[in-house]
């Protein structure tokens, strides 16, 4: 078992879905956190158990996201959230990322959409642990070393469910504006109860007219008119797809549409019962594809490695499938060819290192 669980974390991995706010530490979610309580923004007393606990049912999970939301509307907190997490998920031998964030307008904090994404760009520029590229396939940020670890990272632009038409569509324009800082595709994500898809549908239209790629969070919740809704609109990756009945399924698998799958996300927001009875058997089985995430390493308390882990102890995986499954996601990113040929070397390096 432990001798497994070190063979996932050493092997290269994709991340393609992987929520900023989500992926903060629990040290630092502690810290900043107590801060918060000094100043009387919380009481953090409400919070200190939930933080430092680990295995977090579906309403501390609620408890958290209102503790995100707060955090998320300091320049600083966002720089440094952005910094952690690029060192956390490099640390765990993931040389490719796309990291989505929803860009936040905060008035009086003097934080606009644009502030915002500037100050994750700024937390990009940070890590000095790791060489990050996040600009162009041959270009780094940092100085390059070779005894340092390299991660190619691509940002998603998330439209929050709740979200106005007008507010999505701002997310577009500048998800377009920042095409030149890394930016490659936008997210529908947020509350699956919340909003309609008529409110979301004109700001994904015009992402796919400026040539950026869509990923939805789909079937979160049974919602069969949304479903096909979304499908329709012929997205380049599904998120989570807990809730699609066979006829979507058979939509989906004709498509070819890339599910991202979470498995411990899935189980512990209660999708599904046992995480032995996860689609994701069916659509590895069916040899549809499919890429390993993490949703929120930080909320759901785990890694890449471990989603790795799971589904190789729950499905039976070897670790040849496992190094298959995980480089089969570089046909997937949202990244240019340029990118793509890169991390296929990276697999490469790592393999001859085995």
């Amino acid at each position: 078992m432990e001798e497994m669980k070190e063979w996932c974390r050493l092997m290269p991995k994709i991340e393609l879905h992987a929520h900023l706010n989500g992926s903060i530490r629990d040290s630092t979610l502690l810290e900043l956190a107590k801060v918060l309580g000094e100043k009387g923004v919380i009481v953090f007393d409400d919070v200190k158990d939930v933080i430092m606990k680990c295995g977090r049912s579906l309403p501390e999970c609620f408890q958290l996201f209102d503790l995100y939301h707060i955090l998320a509307t300091d320049h600083e907190t966002v720089s440094r959230i952005t910094k952690e997490t690029i060192e956390d998920f490099a640390a765990e031998n993931v040389v490719y990322l796309e990291l989505r964030t929803t860009p936040k307008n905060n008035q009086a904090k003097g934080m606009t959409k644009r502030s915002y994404m500037k100050a994750v760009i700024d937390g990009l520029r940070d890590v000095d642990t790791v060489d990050v590229s996040f600009i162009s396939s041959d270009i780094l940020i940092n100085h390059t070393s070779e005894k340092k670890k390299r991660i190619f990272v691509r940002l998603l632009l998330s439209i929050d469910r709740r979200e106005t038409t007008e507010a999505a569509m701002e997310t577009v324009d500048l998800a377009v504006e920042m095409k030149d800082l890394g930016v490659v595709g936008i997210d529908l994500s947020g509350n699956p109860i919340v909003g309609e898809w008529k409110t979301f549908l004109p700001a994904l239209m015009y992402a796919k007219d400026k040539g950026l790629p869509i990923t939805l969070h789909c079937g979160e919740v049974p919602n069969p008119e949304e479903i096909q809704a979304m499908l329709d609109i012929c997205p380049e990756r599904l998120g989570h797809a807990c809730f699609l009945q066979d006829e979507e399924w058979q939509r989906v698998k004709s498509s070819r549409i890339p599910v991202e799958i979470c498995l411990t996300s899935n189980l512990q927001t209660e999708r599904l019962t046992s995480i032995d009875y996860h689609h994701f058997d069916d659509l590895y089985k069916a040899k549809h594809p499919v890429v390993i995430c993490t949703d929120d390493r930080g909320l759901f308390s785990t890694t890449l490695s471990n989603e790795y882990y799971l589904a190789a102890s729950t499905f039976g995986l070897a670790k040849g499938q496992m190094i298959e499954l995980a480089r089969s996601a570089i046909d997937f990113v949202f990244a240019d060819d340029g990118v793509k040929k890169n991390i296929r070397e990276l697999f490469e390096a790592s393999e001859r290192a085995y």
